[in-house]
């Protein structure tokens, strides 16, 4: 996870969002390492590999599929 808006705002959002088993980042870089223009963007990787990425919304049949196709990859 990584937020435009001030660190500080970001880091205390995630606090609350997640817990410390779940990874995240508070790294602007991130941005640009997965060429994500802004938000809301997904990218889902599997033992270090890109998989999958989209910019925008999905409806919950295709954001099912798509983590389907990902645990079967």
């Amino acid at each position: 996870m990584a937020g435009r808006s001030d660190y500080q705002s970001t880091a205390d959002e995630a606090a609350h969002l997640f817990s410390d088993n779940l990874r995240w980042g508070l790294d602007d870089s991130i941005w640009q390492l997965y060429g994500i223009p802004g938000q809301p963007a997904t990218v889902l990787i599997k033992d270090g590999v890109v998989v999958d990425s989209w910019y925008g919304a999905l409806d919950a049949p295709e954001l099912r599929s798509r983590l389907e196709f990902l645990a079967q990859s």
